[in-house]
């Protein structure tokens, strides 16, 4: 039995945690608030207070066979001190949680060769990617929805929605986790994916449909703008993981 341990319990950790000790994993999982802990707890699992900004010392939550990394942060800083930390422990596998936002609207699509942006971002994911004391695959993961982020409410009645002829790149919440449990079902490291549904509906239609969803009003959209998009391939990750997306259907939302 793996031990894991996932750093930001929050809209993907704690669901992927309590979905972990489902499949018979130990599960240590981590928040920077404190009142949550013991939400953690209740479910089981083994709750610990960590902000990487902060540069504290917390050997006993990566007391663990495989990190999964499910913060926000871009505080690079922090993320050294922490790999610093990872390089003494038992740790010899990670899961980075990166973004699709690292590739530039380059009006075609993007995979995981097209040249990023010179964002923090990036420069984090190159601490992990070339560190050779663990090995780590970077999931790159589209707009995020499901659960309590339903795309109907991310934009105000009134508010027009931009780049209405460009495309969505977009990710399910029980996609995210199920790809995650194959990475390490599969023992898949040192690789970086994109993590997005293959099916790119225009944003009009996308956010058409989902403000219909939920009974609210239509949205206005932007007019006579220059067209920006991107259109993020997974076609890597279908090959080498073998993955059929849950929620490959984004106008079923």
């Amino acid at each position: 039995m793996k031990n894991i341990s996932i750093l930001g319990c929050g809209w993907l950790g704690e669901p992927l945690a309590i979905s972990l000790l489902e499949a018979g994993f130990l599960v240590k999982g981590s928040t920077t608030t404190e009142s949550k802990l013991a939400t953690l707890e209740a479910s089981q699992i083994e709750a610990y207070l960590v902000n990487i900004s902060e540069f504290e010392e917390f050997d006993a939550f990566l007391e663990t066979d495989i990190l999964i990394i499910a913060i926000t942060s871009k505080d690079i800083d922090g993320f050294e001190s922490l790999i610093a930390q990872i390089e003494n422990s038992p740790i010899q596998k990670v899961i980075f949680i990166s973004s699709t936002s690292v590739y530039p609207n380059i009006n075609a699509v993007v995979t995981e060769e097209t040249k990023t942006k010179q964002v923090p971002l990036v420069e984090i994911e190159e601490l992990f990617r070339q560190n050779n004391c663990f090995e780590t695959t970077i999931l790159r993961f589209a707009g995020l929805f499901g659960g309590e982020r339903h795309p109907g409410n991310w934009f105000s009645d009134g508010c027009k929605i931009p780049q209405p002829k460009g495309y969505v790149n977009m990710i399910h919440q029980e996609d995210c986790i199920e790809i995650i449990h194959e990475i390490i079902d599969q023992n898949c490291w040192d690789t970086t994916f994109n993590a997005c549904a293959d099916h790119h509906p225009t944003r009009k239609e996308f956010y058409a449909i989902a403000k219909l969803c939920k009974d609210l009003t239509l949205p206005h959209f932007e007019k006579n703008e220059v067209l920006e998009y991107k259109i993020v391939s997974p076609k890597k990750l279908q090959t080498v993981l073998n993955y059929e997306f849950i929620h490959n259907d984004l106008l079923s939302i």
